[in-house]
């Protein structure tokens, strides 16, 4: 890739909003348990998905995109992923399903610190506890 092109890339990304999927649009109570997407969506995830789709291209991020997942009856965790996004109406709003962090303007996810300083983040990282 060319500098213009990843300047491109960059400029682009002021439109796109990164969504993990895990504990913020699936309930995943059970962890990886048997490997499927057996979680119902968090309340409000679907009409979130739906609202911000009009002014943002939407870009799942999640581990389980991760190239090395086992395959489940054999399925990528990419694939599993799409019909869940299927089964709950909301595929349409969903311009991809990534393993790496992309360009993005935000990014929701529910294991994320809000870095301030470094002084806060050791802070709030100890709270994890």
């Amino acid at each position: 890739m060319n500098t213009k092109d990843f300047l491109s890339q960059i400029q682009n990304s002021k439109n796109v909003i990164c969504v993990d999927f895990d504990g913020v649009l699936h309930n995943d109570n059970l962890g990886f348990h048997d490997g499927t997407i057996y979680g119902n969506p968090i309340d409000g995830a679907l009409e979130f998905i739906e609202k911000i789709s009009k002014q943002y291209t939407i870009i799942i991020y999640t581990c389980k995109a991760n190239p090395n997942r086992p395959l489940i009856n054999g399925k990528t965790g990419i694939d599993l992923i799409w019909e869940w996004l299927e089964k709950y109406k909301i595929k349409q709003y969903i311009h991809d399903i990534t393993f790496q962090k992309p360009h993005a303007l935000a990014y929701v996810d529910d294991k994320a610190i809000k870095f301030e300083n470094w002084n806060q983040t050791y802070k709030e990282i100890n709270l994890l506890k």
